[in-house]
């Protein structure tokens, strides 16, 4: 389940690509089969070993083109270890929300693109992400939480100031909404039919990708989409 769409991030073969708070890899591993040279980021060592493991199978087994590679690393997002200039393109996706200091993670995610250079920022929407919030105070905060909720033009303010400008923006996940509000309104850590019959759902969803379901999604995402994403561009 794709946040970014790469139509958009326009990844290419040859790219060397940062995915920032990579989790499980789901972005990595899009960008390793565009034949990218890519380098997922996390704190989390058990998901860097897995999406290392992932990569490499898909190496292995032809998923990818020749040259592409993956090569994680752990990564501060707010004290990168890369020299400046080092990607074309980089995604933050659901990361920024978690992050205290954000505007230097920006400086930071500026330093090390390259000029021209593509970045991808997804974070929760505004105003599902307030009804979250108003359902479930364990929702945001609980320890790694959510530290804030942005409006576009305050997450576009903030890259402008960062010297990385705003050219599109869309939204995306609308089914996954009502399942967050259902989750905070039961608890977010009860697991109860209702909850595990939506989850099941999502997944299908997923795994399948029935037409009319994505048909509907996308009619659904510009009004109540879950995750807002934002790219920018380095100037040349």
């Amino acid at each position: 389940m794709l946040t970014v769409d790469y139509r958009i991030l326009d990844v290419r073969y040859g790219h060397r690509v940062l995915d920032i708070g990579c989790g499980a890899g789901r972005h990595s591993f899009e960008a390793l089969t565009r034949g990218a040279r890519v380098v997922p980021s996390d704190l989390d060592d058990v998901a860097l070993k897995d999406v290392a493991q992932m990569g490499a199978a898909m190496i292995a087994e032809d998923q990818a083109p020749l040259g592409a590679t993956i090569d994680p690393a752990r990564a501060d997002a707010t004290k990168l270890p890369f020299g400046d200039a080092s990607f074309e393109r980089i995604i933050a996706s659901e990361v920024m929300e978690h992050i205290p200091e954000d505007e230097k993670a920006l400086a930071e995610f500026e330093r090390v693109l390259k000029p021209g250079g593509i970045l991808a920022v997804t974070v929760p929407r505004r105003w599902p992400e307030q009804v979250c919030w108003l359902l479930s105070d364990d929702y945001h905060s609980a320890a790694g939480g959510h530290v804030r909720i942005y409006d576009r033009r305050e997450l576009e303010s903030k890259l402008e100031r960062a010297d990385l400008y705003p050219f599109h923006h869309h939204f995306a996940h609308a089914l996954h909404t009502p399942y967050w509000w259902l989750k905070c309104a039961v608890g977010v850590d009860r697991d109860l039919p209702v909850t595990r019959a939506y989850h099941s759902f999502l997944v299908w969803d997923i795994m399948k990708k029935p037409m009319l379901v994505r048909k509907a999604e996308a009619a659904l995402d510009p009004v109540m989409g879950k995750s807002m994403v934002v790219y920018a561009r380095k100037p040349r």
